[in-house]
């Protein structure tokens, strides 16, 4: 297998493959990793992918910085600035408890170097300084010409960003609103403001001087911050222009870079071609708005990743690898849907017609079609959106409940690296052809009922039928 790519996707999609025993080479053109902050919020189903990789705890650590900085601020200046009020989940029953992992705020250039060793130790054979300078594909795999040698794989994953090279030389478009709102510039600055924020720590800042508008977000909440600001023009005094915002003096305050971007949304027309699949911001581009896109994209990599080593080891025929397309398409035009729709104002009142945050966070996006037997495509019940209601519906990830008292086993983590059954009856009744059977005695399965799960914990057949599982896997598999 060969990933170009060694951002924050590829290197989850190395991580995922490994797990899975697949022999991969990662190409990075960059010397190291990112030297920016950019996505730094990971919600509970990408930490929960971690956790199956068995990092979840290693990616809290390098979390640790920001583990108090979770609350929003709005402010004239962020001397002036008060923390606003946690969210909390409204309506009666609605739970906290929706994941065996807390999200976390990490941000991205300190979570890479955490990956890529991890990527490292798993096998993984990771080349950073050696571009994917072109590729041709046939029917047995993918040749690859790289910028010191040339490489055979039997596929392709394209982690290779926005502006993707791999997506241009296939000529996939993209289809989507395109740009948003207007230019901005993103400000990465060193200032010790550790005194200033101490009892109002916060993710984000709103800062609403009208010399200085813009949001201020915290790398490590102490040494390290981003000051996004409106407007494409990058030649400002930018010190003075940052002071403002902070209203305090930071005689130490230092200029680490200036990037213009403007938000876009964006959806590739097709995430595969042929051996060659598309992942991260390679497949979709978004508004940093909701916080999803670098989430999104780990969950296309633990999709895809299973399929491939599926394909890869005989146990599955090459056409399961069309359900990629079929199911992260329409995961990721919702994602950037949502994103597009959210506002920059963190004083708005939310809009009712959103999806739930916890069906963001949580991986609530329910698969119409694809690797499923059942589905909405199929007749299927829906999942909701604008509530947060899982259970256990098909296509949807299954939703979390303890196993056990010790609150250390969850329902997600029954399944992956291989596929599980899970069923309220006696086990002996079912026929799984070789799927492991657990007993729950859980809300979302009523008597008899079972629910067969992929090894990315999405729920892919309900019923009660104990010859079914069999039938379907073998259905899903080959089909």
């Amino acid at each position: 297998m060969l990933i170009a790519g060694g951002g924050l996707v590829g290197l989850t999609t190395a991580l995922v493959l490994r797990h899975h025993g697949v022999d991969v080479t990662l190409v990075e053109k960059r010397a190291t990793t990112s030297p920016q902050p950019k996505a730094r919020r990971f919600h509970v189903r990408s930490l929960e992918i971690f956790r199956e990789l068995g990092l979840a705890e290693t990616v809290h650590e390098a979390a640790r910085d920001l583990a108090d900085h979770d609350c929003m601020a709005v402010g004239k200046t962020l001397a002036e600035a008060e923390q606003l009020p946690p969210w909390r989940p409204s309506g009666a029953g609605e739970s906290m408890d929706v994941s065996p992992e807390l999200p976390c705020l990490v941000a991205q250039n300190v979570l890479e170097p955490v990956l890529r060793q991890a990527a490292q130790d798993a096998g993984a054979d990771i080349r950073f300084s050696t571009a994917l300078t072109s590729f041709e594909q046939d029917a047995d795999g993918v040749v690859a010409e790289l910028a010191d040698s040339g490489l055979r794989a039997s596929y392709l994953v394209a982690a290779d960003g926005a502006r993707s090279p791999v997506r241009s030389a296939l000529g996939i478009g993209r289809s989507g609103r395109g740009a948003i709102g207007e230019d901005s510039v993103n400000v990465y600055f060193r200032a010790d403001l550790a005194d200033v924020v101490r009892g109002r720590e916060f993710n984000i800042c709103q800062i609403q001087h009208p010399d200085a508008p813009g949001g201020l977000a915290s790398v490590d909440g102490r040494l390290n911050w981003v000051f996004m600001t409106p407007g494409g023009d990058v030649d400002r005094d930018w010190p003075a222009l940052l002071r403002t915002a902070l209203g305090v003096p930071a005689p130490d305050l230092e200029v680490m870079s200036v990037l213009p971007w403007r938000p876009e949304m964006l959806v590739a027309d097709r995430y595969s071609s042929g051996r060659v699949h598309l992942a991260g911001d390679a497949a979709h581009v978004m508004p940093p708005f909701a916080a999803v896109g670098a989430n999104t994209g780990i969950a296309d990599a633990h999709n895809l990743g299973w399929k491939l080593a599926a394909v890869l080891s005989g146990a599955a025929a090459p056409s399961l690898l069309d359900s990629y397309d079929a199911e992260r398409r329409p995961a990721g035009w919702f994602a950037a849907d949502q994103s597009s729709r959210r506002a920059t104002d963190l004083t708005a009142a939310p809009d009712p017609t959103l999806a739930h945050p916890f069906v963001l966070a949580a991986g609530g996006f329910q698969y119409p079609a694809g690797a499923i037997s059942g589905g909405p495509a199929e007749g299927g019940e829906a999942e909701p959106v604008t509530e947060f209601a899982p259970a256990g519906r098909v296509g949807t990830r299954i939703p979390h409940r303890w196993l056990d008292t010790a609150r250390t086993k969850s329902t997600v983590d029954l399944a992956g690296p291989g596929w599980a059954l899970a069923v309220a009856d006696d086990p002996q009744r079912w026929r799984p052809g070789g799927i492991p059977v657990h007993r729950l005695d859980v809300d979302f399965l009523g008597a008899g009922e079972g629910v067969l799960i992929r090894p990315d914990d999405v729920v892919a057949w309900r019923g009660t039928d104990p010859t079914a599982p069999a039938n379907v896997l073998e259905k899903l598999l080959h089909a």
